[in-house]
């Protein structure tokens, strides 16, 4: 198993009733909420978090984007990725999971940016290519029926920029460039490694399963039902095209809180995990999947997943039992990873060790605990890889 630490960077000081006169902290909350000094502090501690982590040994940190909202300050990811470059360890790698390629207005500065980071970091990054939820879709003035064509053409102009000798031209639907001629060239070949993280749509599994691609696949945001649905749906989708998927081609993104007992544990992280989900991820149902976003048949399915996201206020207590928070002391983490594991057939863990209004100290204690008592512990674990989603 692979450990990575990922961060969200919440706005923590959020007023927690904002939701008396507002419907969602995404998209629409007015930005009078923000105050730029706190907001300073939060950055730099934030950043400390996720040098800590590499300092721990974890294979590396995570970082992501999100637009015009309090759940996550990280509206360009990789600039944060460019300020922990030459601060971690050689050793970790940063995932940018993952620049939201169809709201994007020149996907040419994306490989640029990538080119940079690749280069700086000695072949350290990961490059993460996601269509971004719905509210992106809102926050930016996309239209969503386009978001699978947008993305797949983005796409393509990015991996040719890294693979293909310029200068060339590239005449799309919705880009179009004269002259692609990508200076610097990337440092990794043929290019750095591609993530798509997704909350479980089937295009998206059949789009990184492909045999010309066979990205690591990351679930995000989804029960643990969902999971080992969307694990199978790609191992399977491999199969039909005519190869054996890897378990490092498969990863799981889930809020974790590890601290000495079980008790603990629940104690410390209640009150936070509880904000993080009925607060800073927030919203309507049209918001979050707007008309057009999927196919019809992706949309059902993601409906249904989505109910823990937008239905009603959930609590600590349900999140364990869906399977969408792992909470307690280093062996009851131990087991329960390992178990998600035996089923899903994963090999990567992108580990949310903070969430919502969690404290500095205590994400400091859950990053100490995690590395020296869950990881050594599970980093030569397997999946099994014969059980089915349905077992």
């Amino acid at each position: 198993m692979r450990f990575f630490f990922f961060h969200l960077m919440p706005y923590a000081p959020l007023d927690p009733d904002y939701d008396k006169t507002h419907k969602s902290s995404w998209v629409t909350l007015p930005n009078s909420y923000y105050d730029p000094e706190l907001g300073a502090e939060l950055y730099n501690r934030y950043l400390d978090e996720l040098e800590y982590a590499a300092e721990l040994g974890f294979e590396g940190i995570g970082v992501n984007e999100h637009h015009q909202n309090a759940y996550g300050l990280m509206p360009c990811p990789n600039v944060f990725a460019g300020m922990l470059a030459r601060r971690i360890p050689a050793a970790a790698k940063i995932a940018i999971l993952g620049r939201a390629l169809p709201v994007l207005a020149n996907p040419l500065s994306v490989a640029e940016e990538f080119a940079v980071l690749d280069n700086v970091t000695r072949g350290r990054i990961i490059t993460g290519f996601v269509r971004g939820i719905g509210a992106e879709y809102h926050s930016l003035a996309v239209n969503p029926t386009e978001s699978h064509a947008r993305f797949q053409e983005a796409h393509d102009l990015i991996v040719q920029a890294w693979t293909r000798p310029g200068p060339f031209p590239f005449e799309g639907k919705y880009y179009h460039f004269p002259h692609v001629n990508l200076w610097p060239r990337v440092y990794q070949k043929p290019h750095p490694p591609i993530w798509i993280p997704s909350q479980g749509s089937r295009e998206t599994i059949e789009f990184a399963a492909d045999p010309a691609r066979r990205y690591v696949y990351l679930q995000t945001a989804t029960p643990a039902a969902t999971l080992l649905k969307t694990m199978q749906a790609y191992r399977d989708e491999a199969l039909r095209r005519g190869y054996e998927s890897s378990p490092d081609q498969l990863g799981w993104s889930v809020k974790i809180y590890v601290a000495e007992t079980d008790e603990i544990a629940r104690r410390e992280a209640k009150p936070h995990i509880e904000a993080f989900a009925n607060k800073f991820l927030r919203m309507p149902q049209e918001m979050l999947l707007p008309p057009g976003y999927s196919s019809l048949a992706s949309m059902k399915g993601l409906m249904q997943a989505k109910k823990t996201i937008t239905g009603g206020t959930r609590t600590m207590e349900q999140m364990i039992e869906q399977g969408t928070f792992i909470c307690g002391s280093p062996q009851t983490v131990i087991d329960q990873l390992a178990d998600y594991q035996r089923r899903g057939g994963f090999n990567i863990v992108m580990a949310g060790l903070h969430f919502g209004t969690l404290p500095h100290e205590l994400t400091r204690k859950a990053l100490e605990l995690f590395a020296r008592e869950v990881m050594p512990a599970l980093e030569g674990a397997v999946p099994d890889g014969g059980l089915r989603a349905a077992e």
